[in-house]
């Protein structure tokens, strides 16, 4: 079983004291999703990511004396959070975390496997300046999935925001000791090229956990 309390230390050293962390693992059973939460045509494994994900979501409202409320998805699949609240929710096959803080701040979280990028997946995920900082690393298919990582939760961030959907090639990241910070390589709406977000990462559960706040 993974250790969720662990999961959740982790996540609560990555973000500011107002943010609410919660966790569940989609290997058990969910409470039922509520009935404007529906993902079509889902297969069982994504639908208990889903449900264990909106699971969080809700002890986290609870933390925060927030009443519990359905968290639907969007046109774009972004969570439509109640008024008043932003969040992130991410998960993996063994793993779900949900953050979620007062508006208007902005927060992204993920996590992923700490497991190497595939190289032929290299050039998609990764800026040629980007590559260049991995090159003779022997770490760098591991560093290089820790940007994939820290490049998704700046999406997350953003988007609320933004409204924008973007490739990988939008933002550039420089790692740090359990930091790192996000430059927008091009503008987007509420960002201007060259705008920096700030994040910080961890290995907990043999993942990478990611978290950017702004």
């Amino acid at each position: 079983m993974p250790d969720l309390v662990a999961l959740i230390a982790a996540a609560r050293h990555l973000l500011p004291a107002a943010v609410a962390v919660a966790a569940a693992s989609p290997t058990q059973t969910a409470p039922p999703l509520w009935p404007d939460e529906v993902l079509p045509n889902a297969v069982p494994r994504r639908l208990a990511e889903f449900a264990a994900g909106r699971a969080a979501a809700r002890q986290a409202f609870a933390l925060l004396g927030h009443p519990a409320a359905s968290i639907p998805q969007g046109p774009d699949r972004a969570p439509i959070w109640p008024r008043g609240l932003n969040g992130s929710i991410t998960h993996s096959a063994t793993l779900c975390l949900a953050a979620v803080t007062r508006t208007p701040q902005l927060i992204g979280i993920d996590l992923e496997p700490a497991t190497a990028l595939a190289f032929d997946l290299w050039d998609v995920v990764l800026r040629p300046a980007e590559q260049a900082t991995l090159q003779g690393n022997p770490n760098a298919p591991l560093l290089a999935k820790l940007m994939f990582c820290a490049k998704e939760a700046v999406y997350k961030a953003q988007y609320p925001r933004s409204k924008t959907l973007f490739g990988f090639d939008a933002i550039e990241i420089t790692l740090a000791e359990n930091t790192f910070t996000a430059r927008f390589a091009r503008s987007v709406p509420g960002f201007d090229e060259g705008h920096v977000l700030h994040g910080r990462y961890t290995e907990i559960e043999s993942h990478f956990l990611c978290a950017v706040t702004a």
